[in-house]
């Protein structure tokens, strides 16, 4: 149950051997051994939540050969890795070949690495990008191989590598939990749906109790995320957004009295449980089915649609903005996709968000944000629910990169981290008040130190309001010094196998980027 093939210019459908189902506790030895594995035979795992590798070839006592796993019931996507290493010796050193990626095209080309961390080093890293090489490799068919080098330096520890920072179903579970235990009258949590594995798609209302009475129109903002399971970052984005607007933070509580807000945090649980790429249990590309969804194929999309619709029938709602986030394998920063439309007044409405967020947040780029109407990308949720919704909605795609972003001030680019990305959510928060303020439907001011004054925009404003919730940041050099201070790995990379291993900083290895 696969979709047609679509979009075929980034991918790679060729594959050497059907990959099914991920390693478990698979253990590597050298041909001809037999015996229970010795210390320094790896022992590879992917089942468990998120997990992903579906093979493992023994080419050396050096150097292995690793198959990710496609996306179930369909073979075209093979992005996103999620696995343990154990059962290592001290100082050992590997290299790890990734052999069958569908992309062609990867940041991995601009920097990026994949990450690492191990049971006494919990916090994600990044390997460092010296050791990480990406290229086209003849003996797989002219796949585009990543290749990694790398020092174990704990024999009790088990190693973990991915793709980019997991987010799992369970963690958004019990985030989801322990909001609903701090009894906030401004928040709730409603099923909308089951999934076909049985999970839960859940909605979020964010607004002042009395919002939810109908006695007055209510301007509303409807938030997707993960639709696509392997792109972990939107999910920290959405996190971010919502921790502000359940926040005490002055403009937060603004936001509560005027507007409703109705989050859906993972529209793809199964896929996000089974370590998929793109697609659901079915090996559907949910964003490619908002026009019809099927209640039994698709019926996180039948539910989510279902729900937009009635708020679009509603005399008594207004739906100002529908946003899906998403994570961006080929560019960098934040980002938004707009609709073309023939209506030149609509065309030029869109634009302003885009340009408000800029203002807020540094790490977005006005360069990368397009508005089109691409045959490949029919059947999205921006560009279905363009054509569905009140001629008045707003429908964008908001992107950000797998990798890192650049600043106007900085040609260097600086990596994401977990809490870069839930800033970038904090940022589309108050970008939200600065849109209301511009269409002067929210007059009302928390205090004029942090919200600006009706008037002619200014900077020294929109810096004091930061200030209230984000750390401050001198400058651009003072976050690469930041960055690097907490990047610190005790792992020990090796410089080539007949040197001795030294331990080192995790840091971006400077090299010309490619500015989009």
């Amino acid at each position: 149950m696969a979709d047609k093939k679509v979009d075929s210019g980034s991918e790679s459908d060729s594959t050497e051997e059907p990959v099914v189902g991920n390693v478990n506790k698979f253990a590597v030895v050298p041909p001809g051994y037999s015996g229970r594995p010795k210390k320094g035979h790896l022992i590879f795992d992917a089942c468990f939540e998120c997990g992903n590798l579906g093979r493992v070839d023994y080419i050396t006592e050096y150097e292995y050969d690793l198959f990710i796993r496609p996306d179930t019931c369909n073979p075209r996507f093979r992005v996103w890795f999620n696995f343990t290493v154990e059962n290592v010796k001290s100082d050992q050193r590997v290299i790890f070949n990734i052999v069958n990626f569908s992309k062609t095209k990867s940041l991995y080309r601009d920097g990026m690495s994949p990450m690492v961390k191990s049971t006494s080093r919990p916090k994600w890293v990044r390997i460092p990008a010296k050791h990480v090489y990406y290229y086209r490799c003849p003996d797989h068919r002219k796949n585009y191989v990543m290749s990694f080098s790398f020092c174990f330096d704990r024999e009790d520890d088990v190693y973990q590598f991915a793709y980019c920072y997991p987010y799992s179903y369970t963690r958004l579970q019990n985030y989801l939990d322990n909001l609903e235990k701090k009894n906030m009258d401004f928040f709730s949590r409603e099923l909308l749906c089951l999934t076909v594995q049985q999970r839960r798609l859940d909605m979020i209302t964010i607004t002042h109790p009395d919002n939810l009475e109908m006695d007055e129109v209510k301007h509303t903002v409807f938030i997707t995320a993960r639709v696509h399971p392997g792109e972990t970052p939107s999910s920290f984005v959405c996190q971010g957004l919502i921790d502000f607007l359940i926040s005490n933070h002055p403009i937060a509580k603004v936001l509560r009295e005027h507007i409703v807000f109705k989050i859906v945090p993972m529209l793809n649980p199964d896929g996000v449980y089974l370590g998929n790429y793109r697609c659901s249990l079915m090996g559907f590309d949910l964003n490619r089915h908002w026009l019809e969804p099927s209640p039994w194929a698709h019926p996180t999309l039948y539910a989510t649609k279902n729900i937009l619709m009635e708020l679009d029938r509603n005399e008594k709602v207004l739906v100002d903005f529908y946003i899906d986030i998403h994570a961006h394998s080929t560019l960098m920063n934040g980002f938004m996709y707009g609709n073309t439309y023939d209506d030149i007044e609509r065309y030029e409405r869109q634009s302003v968000f885009p340009k408000l967020l800029c203002a807020n947040a540094e790490d977005f780029s006005l360069a990368n944000t397009n508005f089109n109407k691409d045959a490949v990308k029919a059947g999205t949720g921006r560009r279905t629910l363009g054509g569905c919704l009140d001629d008045n909605s707003h429908c964008y795609t908001l992107e950000v990169s797998f990798f890192s972003y650049q600043t106007s001030a900085s040609s260097s680019s600086l990596p994401y981290t977990e809490e870069g990305y839930m800033k970038l959510g904090r940022n589309l928060a108050r970008t939200f008040l600065d849109y209301y303020k511009l269409i002067n439907f929210i007059t009302a001011k928390p205090s004029s130190s942090i919200v600006p004054k009706p008037g002619p925009y200014r900077m020294r404003d929109r810096q004091h309001e930061r200030s209230q919730t984000d750390p401050p940041v001198d400058s651009y050099e003072d976050r690469r010094r930041s960055y690097n201070r907490h990047s610190d790995f005790g792992i020990n990379s090796c410089n080539g196998f007949g040197d001795p291993p030294t331990s080192i900083r995790l840091q971006l290895r400077d090299r010309d980027v490619r500015k989009y």
